[in-house]
């Protein structure tokens, strides 16, 4: 027998007619915050970093493939991982489809991480992937875009990530168990799977010239994690207590 409330038709209803009130509230203030982050200052960059790409070397311009915006993922994947963070890959997953009516509104959606081109293109082809994968093996730009740590930051607790001082369930000492069992799924230890962070960040190519335009992390990756958006309209919600999910080729294999 079911413990959730149960009613009539009418009294669904009202209580729909309701919820859509704070929906509609909800979007009206979804379109603003849009707008605030189309109002932020763009800053210059003038760094020359250099990728690994299916082509060859690339400058960040390049990344752009012509058209005059970026959004790059942050994908977790170290130089020392052995496959790609199952979370990320999760979201990942939702990639694909977008890619192609994203490129047909001058928007270049790509996936940066720091593990060796090889490795990428491997997981990739796993994962049955076609979105532009690049490696930022070797370039700053992990570090200068907050996405990436040194064990010299983590040795010294100077990890600031999600504009702020710790407070990440990876920054903690010891590692929660869903760290650890990352980290293992991946096949490496809590801390080096640390030093890599998810995150979303916005370039725009004008008169020749990159300007960054937003970033967000942690919790600012929900809104593009697809499979998150379906459970919060399921009848049970996200439902968890724990790590539930795996990467698409390992369920089923108990």
């Amino acid at each position: 027998m079911t413990t959730h409330i149960t009613g009539t038709r009418e009294e669904w209803l009202a209580a729909r007619i309701d919820l859509l009130r704070a929906e509609k509230e909800h979007t009206r203030r979804g379109d603003e915050m849009a707008r605030q982050r189309q109002q932020l200052p763009w800053v210059r960059i003038d760094k020359d970093y250099r990728f690994d790409t299916d082509e060859g070397s690339a400058s960040l311009a390049d990344l752009f493939r012509g058209r005059s915006q970026l959004l790059v993922y942050h994908f977790m994947f170290g130089p020392d991982y052995q496959a790609g963070c199952p979370s990320c890959s999760a979201v990942a997953d939702g990639f694909d489809g977008s890619v192609v009516h994203l490129a047909n509104h001058d928007v270049t959606l790509a996936a940066v991480s720091r593990a060796p081109l090889a490795k990428l293109q491997a997981y990739k082809q796993r994962m049955g992937w076609t979105f532009p994968w690049a490696s930022s093996l070797g370039s700053d730009f992990n570090y200068d875009f907050n996405i990436s740590f040194t064990e010299q930051q983590q040795r010294e607790d100077a990890v600031d990530y999600n504009y702020q001082h710790g407070g990440h369930a990876m920054d903690l000492v010891p590692a929660p168990e869903p760290v650890v069992q990352f980290a293992a799924s991946c096949g490496t230890d809590a801390p080096t799977y640390a030093r890599d962070r998810p995150g979303i960040s916005a370039f725009v190519l004008e008169d020749g010239v990159v300007h960054h335009t937003y970033s967000s992390y942690a919790r600012g990756v929900d809104g593009i994690w697809s499979m998150y958006q379906w459970l919060d309209r399921a009848p049970r919600g996200r439902n968890e207590t724990g790590i539930w999910w795996r990467r698409h080729d390992e369920y089923g294999r108990g």
